[in-house]
């Protein structure tokens, strides 16, 4: 062997050790439970689409056309406020490369998608009403979902769909099961609970709220016969003892933990978390130094275990003049530009004003950082050298970032894969190492 040629030798069998075999078998064996606990409670990102937002809409005005109702207002706003791409790049202070691409996808995904999650809302957009009324309304909402999902049309029925009922609190906790029981009943005796269903579980206090809600999912899948772990649902965090509870510990882990592998996701409430720090209502906003914290504790608590994260809303509205409209926009763009930056890919939209600039600051989002990204994990997957050095982990997030790109429209699997050279099979593999690895090792 010459100088500077690396050594090929089979070092297994001339390299010294101390360590017997037995040593590695023994700690495999006493380390054999935290395996099982970090599999358990730390699988990753299930790999499925995640909605860029989540729209809410009040129990007794949800209606079979409220999608298409909302997409179209969408475009009549853009229509008069931002008749073209030069109009709302203006707005957004997006230069004309970038204003094009993104406007164009804005109205097509309007007109195609116009929502990708709603969530039909039996509590505070609902209020309190006879108990006649409110179990007409979920029985109602049950015939509504289930036609609609029937129907498949993504311009009238989003990918996700369900109910927000009304939280475990003594006061409202009876009511909350009920309706919980009528919208399920019927979908089940409609045939099925339908794939994109999603149910949300308002301002929860403590860890135990969350079990009494699995124990309600668990009885009803036994009851109707369904496969246990059918039915997840998302917790709402909206009150500060869902961050910090009154032993000082924080809480939101627990929760998670409580849910025995049920938390789809953990969706931030703006105004309750907010009204509950004692923050004033002209400062109730999702980027208040209280909300930061609450959503820094969520994504910490979140982290690894496959519970997505989603941030509020804001109330000032696009409407009125066009001025008005405007400074609306911009407020709400630079909000969600804002969350995306911080690692919150999804939020509450609460207007169809609102979804024009969702859509605008996803978009561009994606578009204006896809190329690079799609150069470094080409560079990552070919092993060849360039001006950032990057590790499986940036990988990871390089393929994640192009994925949700893909699911929302913002980007297009040819221009993806003429980027990258790699499939969406291929990016799944670098976005999730780890179940591929389970993967690969089980076959």
């Amino acid at each position: 062997m010459t100088q500077g040629e690396p050594d090929t030798t089979d070092t297994q069998s001339t390299v010294a050790l101390t360590f017997s075999d037995s040593v590695t078998e023994e700690t495999g064996a006493a380390l054999a439970t935290v395996d099982a606990e970090l599999e358990r409670r730390y699988p990753g990102d299930p790999g499925t689409r995640q909605p860029v937002h989540t729209v809410y809409v009040p129990g007794d005005v949800f209606a079979a056309d409220t999608v298409r109702t909302w997409g179209d207002q969408a475009l009549a706003l853009l229509d008069e406020h931002a008749p073209d791409a030069g109009a709302l790049g203006a707005v957004l202070g997006q230069d004309a490369e970038l204003a094009g691409p993104v406007y164009e996808r804005v109205r097509a995904k309007l007109a195609r998608e116009p929502i990708e999650d709603l969530r039909i809302d039996f509590e505070d957009g609902y209020g309190n009403r006879p108990d006649a009324e409110e179990d007409a309304a979920a029985a109602r909402a049950a015939r509504l979902v289930t036609r609609a999902f029937a129907d498949g049309d993504p311009s009238r029925v989003p990918p996700f769909l369900g109910i927000r009922l009304k939280c475990m609190e003594a006061p409202v906790r009876a009511r909350g099961i009920r309706t919980l029981d009528i919208f399920l009943t019927g979908l089940m005796d409609a045939g099925e609970l339908p794939a994109g269903l999603v149910l949300t579980l308002p301002k929860v206090t403590y860890a135990e709220q969350v079990t009494a809600m699995v124990r309600l999912c668990e009885q009803f899948e036994k009851a109707r016969g369904l496969t246990p772990g059918r039915i997840g649902f998302e917790i709402q965090i909206e009150t500060s003892q869902s961050i910090l509870g009154a032993d000082g510990r924080a809480t939101v882990a627990r929760m998670i933990d409580a849910a025995e592998g049920r938390a789809t996701g953990l969706h931030y409430g703006t105004f309750d978390y907010s009204a509950c720090c004692g923050v004033s209502a002209a400062h109730q906003s999702p980027d208040h130094p209280a909300a930061d914290h609450a959503k820094a504790v969520m994504q910490v608590a979140a982290a690894g275990t496959g519970v997505r994260l989603s941030d509020g809303s804001t109330n000032v509205l696009p409407v009125g003049p066009t001025a008005q409209v405007h400074d609306a926009w911009r407020l709400h763009h630079d909000l969600v530009r804002r969350s995306l930056a911080r690692a919150y890919y999804q939020g509450w939209d609460m207007h169809p004003g609102h979804l024009p600039t969702r859509y605008a600051a996803v978009y561009a989002f994606y578009r204006e950082g896809y190329a690079a990204a799609a150069a470094r994990l080409a560079a990552y997957a070919a092993q060849t050298e360039g001006d950032v050095m990057d590790e499986p982990a940036t990988a990871k997030a390089l393929s994640g970032y192009l994925l949700r790109g893909l699911d929302c429209g913002a980007l297009a699997t040819d221009e993806v894969a003429d980027a990258t050279g790699l499939t969406r099979a291929d990016l799944e593999g670098f976005a999730s190492p780890r179940r591929s690895a389970l993967t690969v090792a089980a076959h």
